[in-house]
Order: C-alpha cells, then sequence, then structure tokens
C-alpha cells in the first residue's frame, strides 16, 4: 500500500498575509497546482485522504477529493510543527489503505531526513517544493521504497 506525502500547494506570502496564518488561502499558482495534483491522482486506488487543517493544505487536496468523491479528515498531526515521524505513525494507523496526507514543509523535511538516514533517498534527489508528492510504499508495516513526484 501507499501514502502520497503531499506539500501543500503555493500559498502567497507568509510575510505579507496579515493575519492567522493558519488561514492563508492558496494563490493563483497554488489552485492550478491543487486542479494539477487532482489530475495526476485521480487514477490511483486511493482510500482516505487527511490533511492539516490549514486552509492552504485544505485547498491543496479540495479538488482531489471532490474527483475521488472523498471527504478530507482533518489531522492536527499534520500541521506545522508535527515533526517528520507522524507520517510514518499515521500510515501505521491506515496500515493496508492507500492514503493521501497534506501536510507542511517542515513536516516534509524532517521525513525526507528520516528517508535520507535509512537509506531509501539519497540526499542529492530529496527534494521538497511546494506541490510535491512522495509515494511512500509500505511493506510488513515499514516504508520500503520512496519515489518523489514533482510539484505539477
Amino acid at each position: 500500500m501507499a501514502a502520497y506525502i503531499v506539500r501543500h500547494a503555493k500559498a502567497g506570502d507568509r510575510d505579507e498575509w496579515e493575519g492567522d496564518d493558519r488561514l492563508r488561502p492558496l494563490n493563483k499558482a497554488g489552485r492550478r497546482q491543487a486542479q494539477a495534483l487532482a489530475e495526476s491522482l485521480k487514477n490511483e486506488r486511493i482510500d482516505k485522504i487527511l490533511s492539516s487543517p490549514y486552509i492552504r493544505c485544505v485547498q491543496t487536496v479540495e479538488p482531489l477529493a471532490a474527483a475521488l468523491q472523498l471527504p478530507i479528515e482533518p489531522r492536527k498531526d499534520l500541521e506545522e510543527g508535527a515533526g517528520g515521524e507522524s507520517v510514518p505513525r499515521i500510515m501505521q494507523e491506515f496500515t493496508g489503505r492507500n492514503t493521501v496526507l497534506c501536510t507542511h514543509g517542515d513536516v516534509v523535511e524532517e521525513l525526507v531526513e528520516q528517508l535520507i538516514e535509512r537509506g531509501l533517498v539519497s540526499r542529492a534527489r530529496a527534494s521538497n517544493e511546494k506541490g510535491g508528492t512522495w509515494v511512500l510504499d509500505q511493506q510488513d508495516g515499514k516504508i520500503a521504497h520512496a519515489k518523489y513526484l514533482p510539484a505539477p
């Protein structure tokens, strides 16, 4: 089974946003990325869509959720600061299911560091761009393979 770890699409500049950062939405480029993500994943057999409750994460997976007719389940353990270990923990929770997890750059960065340490990804191939997706295959309850899908 696979987990698709999506870093939220482009959302305006954090420094220019005047308000609660959890409410910062995708910008025009980010909305295009979200649509393209839905196109690229709509034919995958996805059972669950989980997301940080931050607006930019939810908006990133909304087109995919609509295409697959699946609800988006908000998860605090995908918020900024949740740490990279939250992803494998969630994957364990949903063993046997293909899941999409939309989260933030810091969480993805820590996750990729773990993948590098385990020898699943070379540092030269480690990417973490907004809208990018890591596909993690699970075998015997552990991450066995990692592949990066560049941001659309």
